[in-house]
């Protein structure tokens, strides 16, 4: 780390054994990631309602390069057992955050082109077709924005492709823009 490791607390005093055991896991935390330039770690009693007892909450702020991960649990009855889940919780950020970084996270397809091929407005489906001359079906519930109505056939629409009972499907049909003459009479312009 770039910034020393800070600790701090509120309505609660730590133990030796207790600041070793989060200096440890920041330690991990610290080389699980190349570049992290700062620690914060704060540790709670939030005031006790009723008969719950005491509990812990903790929070841990990361600062690396680009991002800033926060993690904040549910309290805890045992202090332990909130110090654990909240590092595990900080690992696997870091490990996400640097799986990114390395760009081994696959970003997700770019959205489907296609014209509406038919449509069938009482039934409630019709049929796209894309650049490679398929045919996929989609229902009105597929089509955002309850813009179904406003659909004619030669539309463009975006759409991702999912496989169904019969073939392939369009779900999350998004209106990109209307055929030549009739922008005005759908609203779109």
């Amino acid at each position: 780390m770039e910034l020393p490791l800070q600790v701090a607390t509120r309505n609660i005093s730590l133990s030796i054994s207790e600041e070793e055991a989060i200096r440890s896991e920041a330690m991990k935390l610290d080389s699980m990631a190349d570049r992290i330039m700062s620690c914060r770690v704060m540790v709670e009693t939030p005031h006790r309602r009723g008969n719950e007892g005491i509990q812990y909450l903790v929070r841990i702020d990361l600062t690396l390069p680009g991002r800033e991960l926060v993690v904040k649990r549910q309290p805890q009855a045992d202090l332990r057992t909130a110090l654990q889940d909240a590092f595990d919780v900080a690992k696997r950020q870091v490990q996400d955050y640097t799986r990114r970084r390395r760009g081994l996270v696959k970003a997700p397809p770019p959205p489907n082109r296609a014209r509406v091929l038919t449509l069938f407005p009482y039934e409630g489906y019709g049929f796209l077709q894309d650049d490679l001359g398929r045919e996929i079906y989609f229902h009105r519930n597929s089509v955002l924005n309850g813009n179904f109505e406003k659909l004619a056939e030669g539309a463009e629409v975006r759409f991702v492709e999912e496989e169904g009972d019969e073939g392939p499907q369009a779900s999350t049909v998004t209106l990109v823009r209307m055929p030549a003459g009739r922008e005005n009479a759908a609203g779109y312009e």
